[in-house]
């Protein structure tokens, strides 16, 4: 593992900047296609990158082995449910509002990793944090512009969605001592096997007449914002490390932010940026906590 360089820190620039495309792309998704057909094709898309990767460096794929009972689960948990909750909950509010709601998934790792985990036990500092975190999320749902009686639910559900996330998280710990790349291929391929149907019985996709700004946000989520993405996260953990890594945190809010603007015109209140640094220094302070004395 070496020292973060230059390069170092561009290829985690670029992977916070792919993963916070996500959210204004799937807020494009939802004008022509239905949440359960954008969370199917997201994966679909997504694991031809990681499928050619395993194969030209020959890494066994598990989906069906002896833990496909985990597979599975880590793949309706992790991916099927937070993708279609995302795509749900995004119609209804703003781009950015969903990138902040769900950078508050570390906060909401470290409440259930103290319960779970045995390592992972809430201090002081992380307690901070925590409420900081959260402090800015509740000020959010304050902001009378961006939420009313119509859509407050919509972002409970994306921030559900997170939870979700950190869940699925907590189920990968059965099977650490896989590859990252085989784990992620295997749920990939249980989360289309899950949605396909789904989307076949509910939505029929092939009644659609999709938008090409649509089609197009489709097929960049799930070959950048899920697969490339991915493979960029193992490049960076393999040579930097988790830590280093886990920095990818403080930059997605700020850049989801930017491309709901940039890409939708979104509007950014004094509310929207108050939360934002908020949950910043929330997640800034319990990673700080993670390397304090455990209670």
């Amino acid at each position: 593992m070496r020292t973060p360089g230059p390069t170092d820190f561009f290829l985690l620039t670029l992977l916070a900047l792919i993963w916070a495309s996500a959210f204004f792309n799937i807020k494009i998704a939802t004008y022509s296609y239905g949440p359960i057909t954008i969370a199917f094709l997201r994966v679909f898309f997504g694991s031809i990158p990681l499928l050619i990767i395993c194969f030209f460096k020959k890494i066994k794929i598990e989906a069906f082995s002896k833990d496909w009972i985990w597979f599975a689960a880590i793949g309706f948990i992790n991916l099927v449910l937070p993708f279609f909750l995302i795509a749900y909950g995004i119609k209804n509010v703003q781009s950015n509002l969903a990138a902040i709601l769900m950078a508050s998934t570390p906060l909401t790792a470290t409440i259930l990793g103290h319960f779970y985990t045995k390592n992972e036990k809430i201090n002081l500092t992380k307690l901070i944090g925590i409420s900081i975190g959260f402090g800015g999320i509740v000020f959010l749902f304050t902001d009378k512009i961006l939420f009313n009686e119509n859509n407050i639910w919509s972002a409970l559900i994306i921030f559900l969605a997170g939870a979700f996330y950190v869940v699925g998280g907590l189920l990968t710990l059965k099977i650490s001592n896989k590859t990252n790349e085989n784990v992620t291929a295997s749920i990939l391929i249980w989360a289309i096997i899950f949605l396909l149907p789904l989307s076949i019985f509910f939505e029929q996709p092939w009644n659609l007449t999709p938008r090409l700004d649509s089609t197009i946000s489709l097929i960049y989520l799930g070959i950048f914002a899920t697969g490339a993405a991915w493979l960029l996260r193992f490049y960076i953990l393999k040579n930097n490390g988790l830590v280093f890594q886990a920095q990818v945190a403080y930059l997605i809010p700020i850049f989801g932010v930017i491309w709901g603007f940039l890409f939708l015109g979104e509007e950014i209140t004094s509310k929207v940026i108050v939360s934002l640094i908020a949950v910043i220094i929330g997640i800034y302070i319990v990673k700080k906590g993670s390397i304090v004395k455990i209670i």
